[in-house]
């Protein structure tokens, strides 16, 4: 015969259990993540911008003496679906790629396996007879210093459609612009060296810098390729409207994850703010990260000190070139509140990462806005230095 418990029953042996199992019978209870420390006068800053329809929103983040002193988020990572700014949003950072393939050459050249004064036929030969417009032979060949330094002459633009190998094939094609090493403009010679570090490391680009750049340094959200969930991290790009008084959505190869094919080491990769810290963080501790070497001291110095002699650089005044590295040598305008030595990048759609070894002080602006002018000398990056600077006290 089969009885059922009365239900006084059934709560002293409910009681019974709990009181013998103790703890185990409890749920264990959630601790809550500590909130990131914010400077408000950035956001406030930062929501100003929002505000007058310049951005759609933005994440920002201080670095200082090692660590973060600021993470803010404010507006928008998709107006029309109202999703919020999250610290953790991830964001098409273009041009701020360089740097990042720019240490992974200067790793390869720690192990003995290749050298920056390599001339870049010695492993892609369709680069050892290259002309110059008018058809004739230059004085000289063309190395990877010069491609990473934007000094090789090679021009045109620095996306492509196909693989990384035959985009750095087709560019081979082409005239040199100038003789190698006597000016300084803007190339796709970081595809050059990206493809180069493909070549002798034998792996694919982004299997090399995961390996070696972003699993020791803990970029858990740093790709050329990023899967479904992290696409929805990711913050839709704005344009200017008609009137110039709104933002619209636009379309683009380097933002849309689904177009991507290949690595682009010109400007492909996404990332966090986070993330970008972590890889400033490691260069300002001169290549190393908590207990892993990424890269070597010597290395370090090489890339962050000026290369480019007397030329004109960058896209706002007072600077030089590095390996791989823009380096504020006079600071004035939009750098004013920065030290000479600092170094960093920006990128197409906004995004800026500085590095001021002085005052030890990191800056990662994340934004994603094109047709908006240099972005390099935009009013948001001058505003959040200086608004950063004062709430420091540099």
């Amino acid at each position: 015969m089969i009885r059922t418990l009365s239900s006084c029953c059934l709560a002293l042996i409910l009681s019974v259990a709990s009181t013998a199992f103790g703890q185990e019978a409890t749920a264990p209870k959630k601790v809550a993540p500590t909130p990131p420390p914010v400077i408000d006068p950035i956001n406030a800053a930062m929501q100003t911008f929002v505000e007058q329809g310049k951005i759609s929103g933005a994440v920002t983040l201080v670095g200082h003496r090692g660590k973060i002193v600021h993470l803010g988020a404010v507006g928008l990572a998709d107006i029309e679906a109202q999703k919020e700014m999250r610290t953790f949003t991830m964001f098409s950072i273009a041009s701020m790629t360089k740097p990042i393939v720019a240490t992974a050459v200067m790793i390869l050249q720690d192990e003995g396996k290749l050298s920056v004064d390599d001339k870049v036929s010695q492993y892609i030969p369709a680069y050892k007879d290259l002309k110059l417009k008018d058809g004739t032979t230059p004085s000289r060949e063309i190395t990877i210093r010069d491609a990473i330094t934007h000094t090789s002459g090679l021009a045109g633009d620095q996306l492509f459609d196909g693989s990384l190998e035959e985009a750095v094939d087709q560019l081979a094609e082409r005239p040199l612009a100038f003789e190698p090493g006597t000016k300084w403009k803007y190339s796709p010679g970081l595809n050059v060296a990206g493809r180069i570090v493909e070549i002798v490391s034998g792996q694919p680009l982004q299997t090399f810098l995961q390996e070696r750049i972003f699993t020791p340094a803990k970029m858990t959200s740093t790709t050329f390729f990023p899967d479904p969930k992290q696409q929805r991290r990711i913050a839709t790009l704005y344009g200017p409207g008609d009137e110039g008084q709104s933002l619209v959505a636009v379309a683009n190869r380097i933002s849309t994850p689904g177009d991507v094919k290949a690595p682009n080491p010109s400007g492909g990769l996404f990332a966090t703010a986070r993330d970008m810290f972590r890889f400033y963080q490691m260069v300002l501790n001169q290549g190393k990260l908590r207990k892993q070497r990424v890269v070597s001291e010597e290395a370090v110095e090489q890339m962050t000190s000026p290369q480019t002699g007397d030329l004109e650089t960058g896209f706002t005044p007072g600077n030089c070139w590095g390996l791989g590295w823009c380096i504020i040598r006079e600071p004035q305008g939009v750098t004013e509140t920065l030290s000479p030595g600092t170094f960093g990048h920006g990128g197409a759609f906004g995004t800026q990462g500085w590095v001021d070894p002085k005052t030890q002080t990191i800056y990662v602006l994340m934004i994603q806005r094109t047709k908006m002018g240099n972005s390099d000398g935009s009013d948001v990056r001058e505003t959040f230095q200086q608004v950063a600077g004062e709430a420091l006290g540099l």
